[in-house]
Order: C-alpha cells, then structure tokens, then sequence
C-alpha cells in the first residue's frame, strides 16, 4: 500500500496508530467489566438503573484514564528531555576531551620535531 504521491507508509506510525486504537479498545473493555462488576453488587436496582449506573461508572473510568495516560506521556516527555540534555551536554564533553587530546597530541609532536632537529 502506498501513498498518494507513490510514496510507501511510515509503518512505525501505522504501528503506533493501530497500538494506540488496541489500548484504547482495551481501556472500554476494561471500563465495561469494572462497571459491570460494581453494579452487580448493587442488587437492588432495576434493570435501567443498572445500566445506567455501569454507563456512568465506565465513563468515569475512563476519563480516569485518560488522565494518568495523559500525566504518562508528560512524564515521558519531561525525561526525554533530560535525558536529551545529559546527552547534549556528554556530547559535549567528549568532543572536548577528543579536542584537548589531539591538541596535546600535536603539540607532543611539534616538541619532538623541534628538540629531534638539528642544532
């Protein structure tokens, strides 16, 4: 399958778009019997109460969430970019110390070309 344009799919972000649908289907799922089973316990109400009291109870679970995903991925994103300036600045770092060492090195070599020379 391709593109428009001929181009072929970015798979990864397919990949992650069919993840992200299979996780939010789960999410339901996992409402729907979390709902279910508290409303079980509720033997006293009616059949539309119950139904009523699983659709608000799924709801609120999920919008439960949605909120921790949500606090997840800043979270995620906070990291990253620590970890992304602690690379930055290691980076840094190590061109500076292969800067420093090929400096040495030439000056080792200038000192052993000037003192092997002629006098």
């Amino acid at each position: 399958m391709t593109a428009p344009d001929g181009t072929p799919p970015d798979l990864r972000a397919f990949h992650n778009d069919v993840q992200g649908h299979l996780l939010v289907a789960a999410a339901h799922q996992e409402a729907r019997t979390a709902a279910a089973r508290c409303a079980a316990a509720l033997d006293w109400l009616t059949t539309a109460q119950r139904a009523e009291v699983e659709r608000r109870f799924a709801q609120e679970h999920l919008a439960l969430t949605r909120v921790s995903w949500e606090r997840t991925a800043r979270r995620g994103e906070e990291l990253r970019a620590e970890y992304e300036a602690v690379y930055r600045a290691l980076r840094a770092r190590l061109l500076a110390g292969l800067l420093l060492t090929g400096a040495l090195v030439a000056a080792v070599g200038c000192v052993v070309l000037w003192a092997g020379g002629p006098h």
